[in-house]
């Protein structure tokens, strides 16, 4: 069955960025001249999804602005026959089509997705988080459907990552079963790195199945009272298969300064406008 669907939870509160997600959705701050959200829609739209998910809450209306049309702004535009800038904010309505969908209280990633549940049906579908923006030559969640389609099993994305830093993620304890392709035994949420079953750590993307809704319906809130979506693979760990893919790419946690301020580098120094003449790369080499 074909994915056609992707689920963007987006409705935290972005504390790791205040004050700057005071007023402002952290999935729009901007890398170079598109927001971070906009990088993740065009990954999903490249591996052919053609219908957007987005659970958000009410400090969220500048992504649903983002994607709509602007007809003042066009019009200015087209007056001034700016006409690449016009095309650029014109494509963004056409990407996919949009749903959003009000998370109303703060009760966890798998209550946001959980609540996608009626509109992607009995369907297969796409989940991509907020936070982590991939560069790659195929994109990474069609890496990840092209193990669905193999095996028609739920697939959730990992990369390996330094066992100091082990503890600040989900990590799959896994059996190879081909070239990068894992078949998951456990998953460990943020374990210490002398627990961690491995060092392979999930990052945001998976396609899951309509067991995975149902797991998350019968799910067991943690104390903190939030149903998380790690929670629903481990409650189907045992009936039926769920794959890691480890995908090929470069992850960016726009979640964090550190990751957010690197992938500005990064896709700074691919922008043909920015690096023009290679003066970005002369800018930061002279800053050694």
């Amino acid at each position: 069955m074909r994915i056609r669907s992707a689920v963007i939870p987006v409705a935290g509160m972005g504390t790791r960025f205040l004050p700057a997600t005071k007023a402002q959705p952290k999935e729009m701050l901007t890398l170079v001249d598109k927001p971070v959200i906009q990088y993740i829609v065009e990954e999903a739209v490249a591996a052919g999804i053609e219908q957007i998910i987005f659970v958000t809450s009410q400090t969220k209306r500048a992504i649903e602005d983002h994607f709509d049309r602007n007809f003042e702004l066009e019009f200015r535009l087209r007056q001034k026959r700016k006409y690449e800038a016009l095309q650029e904010v014109t494509k963004l309505s056409d990407l996919a089509s949009f749903v959003y969908i009000r998370q109303k209280d703060p009760k966890g990633d798998g209550h946001a997705i959980m609540l996608a549940k009626d509109l992607v049906g009995k369907e297969p579908c796409a989940v991509f988080y907020g936070d982590d923006v991939v560069d790659s030559k195929v994109p990474c969640i069609a890496q990840l459907m092209r193990l669905y389609h193999k095996y028609q099993d739920p697939v959730i994305a990992v990369e390996r990552v330094p066992k100091k830093d082990i503890s600040k993620y989900g990590v799959i304890k896994g059996v190879k079963t081909e070239k990068r392709t894992y078949e998951i035994m456990d998953l460990v949420e943020k374990p210490s790195p002398a627990k961690a079953p491995s060092n392979l750590a999930i990052i945001g993307r998976y396609i899951i199945t309509p067991e995975v809704f149902s797991a998350l319906e019968r799910a067991e809130p943690s104390p903190d009272g939030e149903i998380r979506l790690i929670d629903a693979f481990r409650a189907l760990k045992g009936q039926r298969s769920i794959y890691a893919c480890e995908f090929e790419g470069n992850r960016y946690d726009c979640g964090s300064k550190l990751g957010f301020l690197a992938a500005s580098v990064d896709f700074g120094l691919k922008h043909k406008e920015v690096n023009r003449n290679r003066e970005f790369s002369r800018f930061l080499k002279s800053k050694r």
